[in-house]
């Protein structure tokens, strides 16, 4: 701990090629506005201490990759990730964590709404070694979460810290920060367990650990945001609680399928609404009624699993729409099964609610086999 600690208070050239103490990762998508503020403030945090800021890009449509790149000509201690196909804040930090030599990790967005002061704070309490991780927390005396616009997101955030700390082995008050620190060889050690997907990673690791962590959680101020646009809504909640379940069964059912068989709910749903109304007040006859409400509820449930279950790999501009044709197209086959098994229900005086319902299940069964391999396959 001793030669750590040396390694840390020693000044650093910026030219040095020594391994650095602490890795800062910054996991973003559209944030080129905030790149050249980030690494001057930690510049200035991290005087003294022997640090590296490694950004993990989602191959940002705004220029964040090259405006990074750019700063890494002139500052070895800026490293960039460009991430093609892929995206998704967690699975970003574990990447950018990863690729560390360093003997600390820590994550932090990239938005400039967590205070890059508070790393020193955190560095110091791990090397002294009395705890594991160390979390920037707004919800701890002298903590601050003033930052966080709209009543919305104030309330989608302590939701989620109420249902959270409901599953969590050790007393976190802010287990939705995204703003924390570890010894990289405890994040390798986790990363084996981790669900990788999402938006809050802090809660997955927690869980992943097979002991209670010692978890320091240092009062920080959440700043309001400059530029860019948040990325915490209602559809990063439902992943949020997907993880939850996720560790609830022990990883045995993809978080996907959760997410997959919720989606299929509420298509269901939506068939049995469009048939009802169908039924009561068009003169169409039954398998008119199914089959339109079988289309309806698999555009619907293409949409909605592009946008929460697929987030990381979600279609856009000509790929949705040759996506959706293929989605439509495959899925027909389903919905034959859909149509023509609820129509012989139905003809055997089964009612139109049963009848339609097994039929909607079937084709939902079918659209989560193929979706994966053929829609939404990676690239």
């Amino acid at each position: 701990m001793a030669e750590i600690k040396s390694l840390a208070e020693r000044p650093m050239s910026v030219r040095s090629a020594s391994t650095p103490v602490l890795s800062v990762i910054v996991p973003c998508f559209n944030e080129r506005p905030n790149v050249v503020p980030m690494i001057t403030k930690l510049d200035a945090a991290l005087a003294g201490i022997a640090w590296e800021v490694i950004y993990v890009d989602d191959n940002s449509p705004d220029g964040t990759t090259q405006e990074v790149r750019r700063m890494a000509q002139q500052d070895p201690r800026v490293r960039c990730i460009r991430r093609i196909g892929r995206r998704g804040l967690a699975s970003a930090v574990i990447e950018g964590a990863l690729s560390s030599s360093a003997d600390f990790i820590a994550v932090i967005d990239g938005d400039l709404q967590h205070d890059e002061t508070r790393l020193p704070v955190m560095l110091r309490a791990l090397q002294a070694g009395d705890y594991d991780l160390a979390v920037a927390s707004r919800h701890v005396a002298g903590g601050d979460n003033q930052g966080l616009g709209g009543r919305w997101r104030h309330m989608i955030s302590d939701g989620g810290i109420r249902l959270a700390q409901s599953f969590m082995p050790v007393r976190l008050n802010d287990p939705m920060s995204g703003f924390f620190m570890l010894p990289r060889p405890l994040f390798e050690d986790l990363a084996k367990g981790l669900n990788g997907q999402g938006f809050k990673i802090l809660l997955d690791l927690v869980l992943s650990s097979p002991a209670p962590l010692r978890v320091l959680e240092v009062p920080a101020r959440f700043r309001e945001r400059v530029a860019g646009e948040s990325k915490l809504d209602a559809l990063v909640m439902m992943q949020f609680a997907g993880l939850l379940l996720d560790k609830v069964f022990g990883g045995l059912l993809p978080l996907r399928f959760f997410s997959f068989g919720l989606v299929g709910l509420l298509g269901v749903i939506v068939n049995l609404f469009v048939l009802a109304l169908l039924h009561h007040f068009t003169g169409l006859g039954f398998e008119t009624d199914q089959t339109i409400g079988t289309v309806i509820a698999m555009v619907f449930n293409f949409q909605l699993n592009n946008a929460i279950t697929y987030r990381d790999q979600r279609l856009k501009g000509p790929r949705l729409w040759r996506g959706l044709l293929l989605f439509m197209v495959v899925c027909g086959f389903g919905a034959v099964a859909n149509i023509g098994i609820a129509g012989a229900l139905y003809q055997q005086h089964t009612t139109w609610k049963f009848a339609g319902a097994i039929g909607a299940v079937i084709g939902v069964v079918w659209n989560y086999a193929v979706s994966a391999t053929l829609v939404w396959r990676a690239r």
